[in-house]
């Protein structure tokens, strides 16, 4: 009862949120936009994403591929749609979902919870980084030639500077965070365990499988192609989404040309920071901060940005939860074990 009122609760607010943003830029202006959308473009934008889910699937296989005899093509991208559908219902986007997700990924690949955090969490880190460099690149050429301020710039500089430090640091001292954790951990895994088990487990099991976990992440140093298949696939997702919100923008009614389809590459990653706020889908923080950054690094008006980022949005939830609930439906590992 607390989870549904803690969701009803994230919708509300999150729809308030929304709901705010609309006044603000315009309800009638946005309206207006909206209903003239032609159904080619809104095919389109459909496809695009539909597209951009079938193509994280690129980057779930690589990640997997290390836990026993991986998944096949099509099990990737069943699992990846099935992450979206998590990363929609669950509170806080892929914060949340990874860790539910690894459940099943152990479960396909009779490997351990452990081992399949490690991997996805790789594979996320990866993915956020180079979606994060492929966004400054982009952010240079718009700040030298375009309308968006330099402070894009840093940000994104700044964010990527601090990934890459803390892939070090985690590297780097890994056997001192992996004690810390440890000691953190054990109390509230032995806590759970005694609810199902009669000898709960103690902290030898925690730390084993913390050493699963690291030796996984460490492995990946030895596996640069699936790294490189993860990027391929991060990117390929951002510049998908970024065209799918340049179709919705010419469907609304924006004068945007090919060359616009840069600086949406650059905002691309940077809702991503909505999934913080403990809202299903992020609802009204993502559109928020993504409508409002397309107004910053393009001519378009906030209420055209508005009603375009919710063409995509639309598409998105929609795929994530039908399809992704179906994807979900076919997951094996329900279970506690």
């Amino acid at each position: 009862m607390r989870r549904s009122l803690r969701f009803l609760a994230g919708v509300l607010v999150g729809g308030g949120a929304l709901a705010g943003y609309l006044a603000f830029v315009g309800v009638d202006s946005v309206a207006a936009r909206l209903s003239a959308v032609a159904p080619g473009l809104l095919a389109a934008v459909a496809v695009l994403v539909v597209a951009e889910g079938v193509v994280d699937g690129l980057g779930f296989w690589a990640s997997v591929r290390p836990l026993g005899d991986g998944l096949t093509g099509s099990r990737s991208v069943q699992f990846a749609v099935a992450g979206d559908f998590f990363d929609t219902l669950s509170p806080a986007g892929p914060v949340s979902s990874e860790p539910i997700m690894a459940t099943f990924v152990g479960t396909a690949t009779d490997t351990t919870y452990s081992e399949a955090l490690a991997v996805r969490s790789v594979a996320k880190y990866v993915k956020s980084g180079a979606q994060l460099v492929v966004s400054t690149a982009a952010a240079l050429v718009v700040v030298l030639g375009g309308p968006a301020p330099r402070y894009f710039l840093t940000t994104l500089g700044g964010a990527v500077v601090g990934l890459a430090v803390l892939g070090t640091v985690v590297v780097r001292f890994r056997d001192p965070i992996g004690d810390g954790l440890a000691v953190v951990l054990a109390p509230v895994v032995r806590w759970t365990s005694s609810l199902y088990r009669e000898t709960p487990h103690d902290r030898s099991v925690v730390e084993r499988a913390l050493d699963r976990f690291w030796t996984r992440i460490v492995r990946f140093r030895d596996r640069p192609g699936l790294l490189a298949l993860i990027v391929v696939g991060g990117v390929a997702e951002q510049v998908l989404t970024a065209a799918a919100l340049w179709v919705a923008l010419v469907g609304v009614g924006a004068e945007v040309g090919v060359l616009a389809l840069v600086p949406l590459v650059v905002v691309v990653p940077l809702p991503q920071v909505a999934s913080a706020v403990p809202i299903p889908g992020s609802l009204g923080a993502y559109d928020v901060l993504l409508g409002g950054a397309i107004g910053l690094v393009t001519a378009v008006s906030p209420a055209t940005a508005a009603a375009g980022v919710l063409v995509v949005r639309t598409a998105t939830l929609l795929f994530s939860v039908v399809v992704g609930g179906v994807a979900v439906a076919f997951l094996r590992g329900w279970r506690l074990r």
